[in-house]
C-alpha cells in the first residue's frame, strides 16, 4: 500500500508539473490560434510537458496493475488541487470561494475513497 501511495504521489506531481510547463509555454506564445500554432508545436516547454505526461502514464500503468481503479483513480483528482495551488503561486491566478469549496470536496472525496486502499 505504501508503495502504491508513493507512486501515486509521484504520478500526481508529474501531472501537475506537466501542466505547469504547458501553461508556461502558452504564456510565452500568447493566445493560441491558427496563426501561431507552430510556435506551440516547437515550444520546449510544451514538449517537456508531453514527455513528463508520458512518464506519468507509465507510472500510472504500473499503479493500475497493482491497485483497484475504483480506488486510485479518484485519488488522482488531487492533481486538480495541486494544479489550483500552482496556478495561484506561480501564475498569480485568483480562486473564488466556490473554487475553494470544490477543493474541499475533492480532498474529502479522496479521503473517503482512499479508506478502501489495500
Amino acid at each position: 500500500m505504501v508503495k502504491i501511495l508513493l507512486l501515486l504521489s509521484l504520478e500526481i506531481a508529474l501531472l501537475v508539473w506537466g501542466q505547469i510547463l504547458w501553461k508556461t509555454g502558452v504564456n510565452q506564445i500568447g493566445i493560441v490560434g491558427l496563426n501561431n500554432v507552430m510556435d506551440l508545436l516547437i515550444s520546449p516547454y510544451v514538449w517537456c510537458g508531453i514527455a513528463i505526461y508520458g512518464l506519468a502514464t507509465l507510472i500510472w500503468m504500473f499503479i493500475l496493475s497493482r491497485a483497484n481503479l475504483s480506488t486510485v483513480y479518484p485519488m488522482q483528482s488531487l492533481a486538480y488541487v495541486f494544479g489550483l495551488l500552482a496556478g495561484i503561486m506561480l501564475f498569480g491566478e485568483k480562486v473564488t470561494a466556490a473554487g475553494w469549496i470544490g477543493v474541499l470536496l475533492i480532498i474529502s472525496g479522496v479521503f473517503l475513497t482512499g479508506i478502501g486502499l489495500k
